[in-house]
């Protein structure tokens, strides 16, 4: 949360002039519901169920940017999705800069709770391990502008695959 996983997608996709695409809007596209609302609905687990579809179908098209939420890796079946049909980049950012950069944002319903600074700590410590299990490319977003991060990541993620065309992977 608070990565900037939607700008910096989007900002991608103009360099590598690819569409960008956000499950979490993808949801709300296919739903016609606000993600708050299908979390207020389902709980957590009917939201992850319909995320993991989405993320599924998503998976299966070939040269788009894709933007998930961050629980998506919670699930197994995204982390497999994910892994073997993409290149992963993980948005590396701190507790700090989440806090910063979410503390007034409503719309994010695992923050809705009396310390969300503690809940951006315990996401973090479940789900860190796992975006490192799937991610290709680590970037660090605390203290780098998205502008400058867009290209520096379609450029890891060129030599990323000049390696692996290369055989050098």
């Amino acid at each position: 949360m608070g990565a900037g996983k939607t700008t910096i997608g989007k900002l991608l996709s103009e360099i590598m002039h690819l569409p960008f695409l956000d499950s979490d809007q993808e949801i709300i596209k296919r739903t016609g519901a606000d993600i708050s609302w299908i979390f207020d609905v389902e709980g957590e687990s009917g939201f992850r169920k319909r995320e993991s579809d989405v993320i599924n179908d998503l998976t299966c098209r070939e040269g788009i940017i894709m933007a998930t939420g961050g629980g998506a890796v919670k699930t197994p079946a995204n982390r497999v999705f994910l892994k073997e049909r993409g290149t992963v980049v993980y948005l590396k950012t701190s507790v700090s800069k989440q806090y910063e950069r979410t503390r007034f944002d409503h719309k994010r319903p695992l923050l809705q709770n009396s310390d969300p600074r503690s809940v951006l700590e315990k996401l973090l410590s479940e789900r860190e391990p796992l975006y490192l299990e799937v991610a290709d490319i680590v970037v660090s977003t605390d203290e780098n502008d998205p502008r400058s991060l867009a290209p520096r990541i379609s450029e890891e993620f060129r030599r990323l695959c000049d390696s692996v065309y290369s055989g050098n992977s």
